[in-house]
């Protein structure tokens, strides 16, 4: 009984312990499909300096800008009809911010911070009033924006700071954000596919399509592979679309000439392991280990990178015909005579999996 219930805890961590996966409040599902049909966007923008409240214009200009870029209707009027509420509040000197009561938003970089004092603003969301614990956090670089104002020989501090406040709206990409979390895939996919947007925008998608479930993104993304500049990032994104992507992923895996590509397959593969618990991703990897073994003398012998992610995700479900090939890995890496950091990272990450996977030796 303390053996299963240890491995249910383990299963438990994996498939709960990501940021996607931890949500701040339970959406119910009319609130699901209120937000995947939202298309009107209200916008409010409170901006506050250090002499008291300042014209907002321009911030909510950029807002709007930002939000028509990828086709929502934004408006600013209260009385107008609207599908979902969108709240900026840029202070000169941020107030202390709270962590989301729960979830794991907090551990994410561009969650509010609770010691920063600086310059910065805070996006969030409201759907039919209701604050849906959905939190982000622009900052600019400096963290006094007087002393900063005096070094660039500008006369008003609140301005200076408004002004670098609003660059950072310009550059940071929370409508990529936005149509993610309420499940607009459709939007994304759009403009994943337009020849006009920007490569760092389509990296940014392809890292939250990663994050989500979105199963209709795979004809798409399985399209996007045969473009070279980002294979990769497509690849970590195939995770999101969850267990109809293994095929494919396995696909890359064995056939792909390059090691880097066959790396991010193999721990996409693990991440779709630990998240639906379908088994079929584990084998090919392990088959891998197990083709390797015999020829494993020296760290010649050894792509640490690929190798490394493997074993990573091997460890993500427990599947008992990898309990062997680790046992002899674990061995071999030992005996070899290496105290480079790459065989270091091998060796935790050998090490963690064999225990997940040796739960009856590990209880013993």
């Amino acid at each position: 009984m303390k053996r299963w219930l240890i491995f249910l805890m383990f299963a438990i961590f994996c498939v709960v312990g990501t940021s996607s996966e931890a949500r701040r409040i339970h959406l119910t599902p009319e609130q699901k499909t209120q937000l995947q049909n939202a298309k009107t966007v209200l916008v409010e923008v409170l901006a506050l300096t250090e002499t008291g409240t300042y014209d907002p214009s321009p911030l909510t200009a950029t807002v709007r800008a930002r939000l028509e870029d990828i086709g929502y209707t934004v408006i600013t009027d209260r009385s107008q009809p609207h599908d979902v509420e969108v709240k900026v509040k840029c202070e000169e000197q941020k107030t202390v911010t709270g962590t989301s009561p729960s979830g794991g938003d907090v551990d994410l970089a561009d969650a509010p911070d609770r010691l920063w004092k600086g310059p910065a603003c805070l996006l969030t969301y409201f759907l039919q009033h209701t604050d849906l614990q959905w939190k982000k956090e622009v900052r600019t670089t400096f963290a006094d924006a007087r002393q900063a104002a005096q070094q660039a020989q500008v006369d008003d501090a609140g301005t200076y700071a408004m002004d670098h406040l609003n660059q950072r709206l310009g550059e940071y990409d929370f409508p990529v954000l936005l149509s993610a979390e309420w499940g607009q895939i459709d939007r994304l996919l759009k403009l994943l596919d337009d020849p006009n947007t920007p490569k760092l925008r389509k990296v940014k998608i392809l890292s939250v399509l990663s994050d989500v479930h979105a199963e209709e993104a795979l004809p798409q993304l399985t399209k996007l592979l045969e473009s070279t500049d980002l294979q990769q990032e497509t690849i970590n994104a195939l995770s999101g679309a969850g267990g109809h992507s293994i095929p494919l992923l396995i696909d890359l895996f064995q056939t792909s000439r390059q090691s880097s590509i066959r790396a991010e397959a193999a721990k996409a593969l693990g991440d779709i392991a630990a998240k639906t618990g379908d088994p079929r991703p584990i084998p090919p990897l392990v088959k891998y280990v197990s083709t390797l073994l015999p020829q494993l003398k020296t760290s010649e012998d050894i792509d640490f990178p690929l190798l490394t992610e493997v074993v990573w995700a091997i460890g993500k479900q427990r599947w008992e015909g990898s309990l062997k090939p680790m046992r002899e890995l674990q061995q071999k890496i030992w005996v070899i005579f290496d105290n480079s950091k790459e065989m270091a990272e091998l060796r935790e990450a050998t090490s963690w999996t064999y225990k997940q996977i040796d739960l009856d030796g590990h209880l013993s």
